[in-house]
C-alpha cells in the first residue's frame, strides 16, 4: 500500500508516478491520495509542481531544478491515475490514510463513489469560500497585505502574525473534510512559520492523541525521521509532532498509529547541498502484520511500543 505524495520533490516525479501506476494497474499495489496528488487532480498549482504546471516553472527552477518535466501523454496518464485513487483504505485489521483518520470526516469519505474526490473536494472548497465571503474575510486579508506587501513565499522575510490569514488557513483546512483527511488537523497559531514554501499561520495537531478506535492506522505526510536533523534546513519551520516520539515507536492514545514517512522528500535538498542523504532521508515500507520497517537501503528495523497506552496530551 502506498500512502500518497508521489510527486513535487526530487528530480523525476513523472517516473515515480509511472512506476506506481504500473504496480497499481497490475494489481501488485494499492494507494491512497496524498495532498500533492489532490493538487494535481484539482489543477491547483503549488510549490514544487513545476514539473507538471507551466505556471510554477520559473519559481521552482530556483529551488528544485534540475527536474524532469512531462509531455502531454504522461500528463493524461497521471490524471487518470490520480482520478482513480481513493481517500482511504481499510479492512478489519488495518486502516491506511495519508494524513488523519478522523471519524466524522471518514464517515463522509466512506459514502463517496470512486472517482468523485475532485467533485466533492471542490464542493467543500466552495463552501469555505462562501463562508469567507459572509465574514468579509478577503477584505480583512487584503487590509493585512497592505500592511505587509511582501511575498509570503519569501522565506527571508518573516511577516507579523496575520490574524485574517490565520483564520483563512484554518477555515479552508477544517471546513473541508477531505482536506482534513489528506492534510491533517490544524488550528490557528500565534507565531508565523515557514513550511511548504510559504509562511503559515496555523499549527498542526497530533490527531492520534484523540484516536480512540482499536484498529491500527498507518499514515504518511508528517516527515518523521530516524536521526535528529535541522528541520529549518528543509524549509520545515512548523512544530515537530514527533519531538517526543521515538523514531520507531507507534504513537497515539492506544499506541496503534504509525507514520511511515521518514523524510525521503528531503533528498533533493541534501543532494543540492552536496550532502550524503541516505542516513537522514529514507523511503520506508511497513511490513504488516510483522510491524517491521523495510528501508530502501536494505536496512530492516522492528517497530516499538505497539498497543502501548498513553495518557491524552493536554
Amino acid at each position: 500500500m502506498f500512502v500518497g505524495d508521489f510527486c513535487d520533490r526530487g528530480q523525476d516525479s513523472p517516473a515515480v508516478l509511472a512506476l506506481a501506476q504500473r504496480l497499481i494497474e497490475s494489481g501488485r499495489a494499492v494507494a491512497v491520495l496524498g495532498n500533492h496528488e489532490i493538487n494535481l487532480l484539482r489543477e491547483d498549482v503549488k510549490d514544487g509542481s513545476g514539473w507538471f504546471f507551466d505556471e510554477r516553472v520559473e519559481r521552482d527552477n530556483l529551488k528544485y531544478a534540475p527536474y524532469q518535466r512531462i509531455d502531454q501523454a504522461q500528463r493524461e496518464s497521471i490524471m487518470r491515475l490520480v482520478g482513480s485513487l481513493p481517500i482511504a483504505l481499510e479492512r478489519d485489521d488495518l486502516r491506511v490514510i495519508h494524513a488523519a483518520w478522523c471519524p466524522e470526516q471518514i464517515a463522509l469519505a466512506r459514502q463517496l463513489p470512486m472517482g468523485s474526490v475532485r467533485r466533492e473536494y471542490d464542493h467543500w472548497e466552495d463552501e469555505a469560500a462562501r463562508h469567507a465571503q459572509l465574514t468579509r474575510l478577503q477584505d480583512r486579508m487584503h487590509a493585512e497585505r497592505m500592511q505587509w506587501p511582501h511575498d509570503l513565499e519569501d522565506g527571508e522575510r518573516k511577516p507579523p502574525f496575520l490574524a485574517a490569514h490565520a483564520e483563512n488557513e484554518s477555515n479552508k483546512q477544517m471546513l473541508n473534510p477531505l482536506k482534513v483527511l489528506t492534510s491533517g488537523v490544524e488550528r490557528k497559531g500565534s507565531d508565523p512559520f515557514y513550511a511548504g514554501g510559504k509562511w503559515r499561520f496555523v499549527e498542526r495537531v497530533g490527531w492520534w492523541d484523540e484516536y480512540t478506535d482499536r484498529v491500527p492506522v498507518v499514515v504518511g505526510h508528517y516527515w518523521r525521521r530516524l536521526h535528529a536533523i535541522d528541520r529549518a534546513q528543509l524549509g520545515k519551520g512548523d512544530q515537530d509532532l514527533f519531538r517526543d516520539i521515538a523514531p520507531l515507536a507507534w504513537h497515539g492514545r492506544h499506541g496503534n498509529v504509525f507514520c511511515v514517512d521518514f523524510s525521503v522528500g528531503a533528498r533533493w535538498s541534501a543532494r543540492r547541498q552536496g550532502r550524503e542523504p541516505d542516513r537522514d532521508f529514507k523511503l520506508a515500507a511497513l511490513r504488516w502484520p510483522e510491524r517491521v520497517l523495510q528501508f530502501d537501503d536494505g536496512v530492516t528495523l522492528a517497530t516499538e511500543g505497539f498497543g502501548a497506552e498513553h495518557a491524552p496530551q493536554p
